[in-house]
């Protein structure tokens, strides 16, 4: 049987932490390799991480650095010295690392179990890829209409060719992550990993750091070097979901990183390689985004080698009706309900509505309708595409503040979604397409909306 632990290279420049590294390795059941300058073996295969043990001769390991062919594993120094400058320049030779015993002892250790806990992510990811080939692939894109199925075909001819940049337009809801995958799973690049980040979900102060990775005492709290998230992708495809809320400061980086397929970690001065595809996802008209400043233009070049739009749901004639079915199905079996039948009144309803959430709008009116009406139906009312049962007066109330400042109007959008959710925030945040601790933070500007404690 394989052995399918991370596996680590010990390369030994002196024998004085030699024991203390291996029972460290063991302990995080970790495989180990060994490797030395003199010898003739050949290097090993499917490495983790090198960990140079220099201990006192740290000079030496600054020499070997550049010769260690390590096929862009990351290089971790273990030495006794404590002298910063000494670490400084081991970094800028290319060291992931530098540890100094005894003292880094328990940062040894978590690095040590951090890679153990990597390598089976990817494990898991390489499992995980083989089964989703078949779920998310383009037969997940359901529908029958011309408007999709041009997209489709389009995405399955680009899907071929590994290395082309995607931008992938179209409105909230539209199914652009799924179309994003099936592309990633049907193409050369199918068995490496599918790497997605929202650039609105991460604060602007940390997107750098997760999207380039840091060293360690690059910021404060960061105490262990991280990869980021061009790394994590190596191999396989990068979605930048949102990018047109990326911030303006980080994106000539984000050019620089496809332009030369190389990344520096925050803190660090070492370029890394990256061999990634990178696909881009928006809601937003990039090309207005650039004519109102607000996005740079050789960036949008860039990224806008082939370019798809996803269609809304209202110019897909005939695929209410599908997806709706198809979500009836699946959310009955994953709830553990009867599946029902769609009555004529339901369709009818279905087909009539606008849907401005588009396919994400539909899921949700489904699952709710799902959950709320007694197993084995789907009542209409439930579905709450109309408002009939709010009073004349309420529903005036809930209208959006047309002329008012943008902050207003969104405060309103928010507590009209939670007043249409009948008070359930977490349903409201969803159908939003944000968090709920974004949406808490809304509704907090609310003099009348206490803030949860």
């Amino acid at each position: 049987m394989a052995d399918r632990r991370a596996r680590i290279v010990l390369v030994t420049l002196s024998d004085s932490f030699s024991s203390t590294i291996e029972a460290m390795a063991q302990d995080a059941a970790l495989a180990i390799d060994r490797w030395t300058p003199e010898g003739d073996q050949s290097w090993p295969d499917a490495t983790a991480a090198v960990w140079l043990l220099a201990g006192g001769e740290e000079t030496a390991a600054l020499d070997l650095l550049a010769e260690l062919p390590t096929n862009g594993a990351s290089v971790f120094v273990i030495g006794s010295s404590t002298d910063h400058r000494v670490a400084a320049a081991l970094l800028k030779g290319g060291a992931s690392d530098y540890f100094a015993l005894p003292g880094d002892a328990d940062v040894v250790r978590r690095t040590l179990d951090r890679l153990v806990q990597q390598e089976g992510e990817r494990q898991a990811a390489d499992s995980f890829a083989d089964a989703e080939r078949g779920s998310v692939g383009f037969a997940s894109v359901i529908g029958e209409s011309a408007a999709i199925r041009r997209v489709v075909e389009q995405a399955k001819r680009v899907a071929r060719h590994d290395n082309v940049t995607i931008l992938i337009e179209g409105e909230t809801g539209t199914g652009k992550e799924v179309l994003a995958r099936a592309i990633h799973y049907h193409g050369p690049r199918a068995a490496g990993p599918f790497v997605e980040v929202n650039c609105t979900a991460i604060p602007d102060n940390l997107i750098e750091s997760e999207l380039f990775g840091h060293e360690r005492g690059s910021f404060t709290g960061a105490i262990a070097a991280k990869q980021g998230l061009f790394e994590l992708a190596h191999g396989g495809t990068l979605l930048l979901d949102e990018i047109g809320h990326l911030p303006i400061e980080l994106q000539a980086k984000l050019l620089r990183a496809l332009e030369t397929r190389e990344i520096r970690r925050v803190g660090g001065t070492k370029t890394r390689a990256v061999d990634v595809r990178v696909m881009a996802a928006t809601h937003v008209r990039l090309a207005q985004a650039v004519a109102r400043g607000e996005f740079r233009e050789d960036l949008f070049y860039r990224l806008n080698v082939v370019s798809l739009r996803v269609p809304p749901l209202r110019d897909r004639e005939g695929d209410v009706e599908l997806l709706a079915g198809r979500f009836v199905s699946d959310l009955a079996t994953r709830h553990g309900l009867p599946t029902p039948a769609l009555s004529p009144e339901v369709l009818s309803a279905l087909r009539g509505h606008p849907w401005p959430g588009n396919v994400r709008e539909l899921r949700n009116a489904i699952e709710r309708a799902l959950v709320l009406s007694p197993p084995g139906t789907l009542e209409l009312e439930q579905l709450w595409l109309e408002r009939d049962d709010i009073p004349a007066g309420d529903r005036a109330h809930s209208l959006l503040p047309f002329p008012a400042p943008l902050e207003n109007i969104i405060r309103a959008a928010v507590a009209a979604m939670v007043e249409l959710t009948r008070g359930n925030k977490s349903e409201a945040a969803r159908m939003l397409g944000i968090s709920r601790p974004r949406l808490q933070r809304w509704l907090s500007e609310d003099t009348n909306e206490p803030t949860d404690q």
